[in-house]
């Protein structure tokens, strides 16, 4: 979704508008917007929705791998809640403007953009340790902060999916554990799963804020309330001592906490990189696309049919 010219706002409205962001206040659907803020407060819920849809797609090509039968059933329940949680969220997006139909139609075709993460490759279980505890910690970085945005209708969907996603991370720290305290077979490859998945992690956070062209403000409207660089400060603060308990290598050799600050240095990655994954241009990028497409035509009829149904 691409930035689109907006309409001039009402100075009047618009000052009234500021004075509330400013105080605090939250923001109710049907309330006035100015188009700058509503276009910001749409793209990020679209794309979040978009991520809860695609970002099924990894653990989903591990359900029929898992190595047990009470694996198998609890990854089968992830995918199911984190496709509940796209609906949700596109739902909170149409109150922004743009129709469920249109949304899904831009992702199916490779117009919208979804998170970085959902871009790579799945290669072997330990990646599914990784995502569920690594990749959904990120996730609830981000959208722990977002419960206090000034959208009220997202930041009251948020508080249902980050209970969800914190249970989700409890899932993936039993799969964590297991292969950490496993074989040595088992934790090279989660050695190795780690390793893979450390630049998409650092990037997940978004470009650095003092090139990010959203950042300053989505914060001055209070639709995002922590800057990149501080999200990525308490992702690494977090879950960096998860991977030294266990005996585990940080992937990065650079790393290192910063005496007297409660902040990490860390080895700036290739922001190219992010850029073109973000651009439907990652490995796994065509091929789960296609599968969203395929899919979103095989099932036309069921869309058809609820409509018909609807009508009568």
């Amino acid at each position: 979704m691409e930035a689109r010219p907006q309409p001039q706002d009402d100075p009047e409205l618009l000052a009234r508008f500021t004075e509330r962001i400013a105080a605090g206040d939250q923001i109710e659907a049907g309330e006035w917007l100015p188009g700058e803020y509503r276009f910001e407060a749409q793209r990020l819920i679209q794309m979040h929705a978009n991520s809860e849809i695609m970002g099924a797609l990894p653990e989903r090509e591990w359900i029929p791998r898992a190595p047990t039968l009470a694996r198998k059933m609890a990854l089968t329940a992830k995918v199911q809640d984190e496709v509940g949680h796209g609906m949700l969220l596109y739902r909170v997006a149409e109150t922004l403007g743009r129709t469920r139909e249109e949304m899904i139609a831009e992702l199916v075709e490779g117009r919208a953009r979804f998170h970085n993460v959902f871009h790579y490759p799945a290669e072997t279980w330990a990646d599914v340790a990784i995502i569920q505890v690594f990749v959904d910690g990120a996730a609830m970085q981000t959208q722990g902060a977002l419960r206090s945005c000034s959208y009220a209708p997202y930041a009251r969907v948020l508080k249902r999916i980050c209970y969800e996603e914190d249970f989700h991370i409890q899932l993936g720290l039993d799969v964590w554990r297991t292969l950490a305290e496993g074989t040595p077979r088992q934790r090279a490859m989660l050695q190795d799963a780690l390793r893979r998945w450390w630049t998409p992690l650092i990037h997940f956070f978004g470009m650095p804020d003092r090139v990010s062209p959203h950042t300053e403000k989505m914060l001055a409207w209070r639709i995002k309330v922590k800057s990149n660089e501080e999200l990525r400060q308490q992702f690494l603060r977090r879950f960096v001592p998860i991977i030294l308990e266990y005996g585990l290598e940080v992937p990065d050799p650079g790393l290192r906490r910063v005496d007297g600050e409660d902040r990490y240095v860390y080895t700036e990655p290739d922001w190219e990189e992010l850029k073109r994954v973000g651009r439907n241009g990652g490995p796994k990028s065509a091929e789960r696309l296609a599968l969203r497409q395929r899919f979103y035509r095989q099932h036309a009829w069921v869309r058809e049919a609820v409509i018909q149904w609807a009508a009568a």
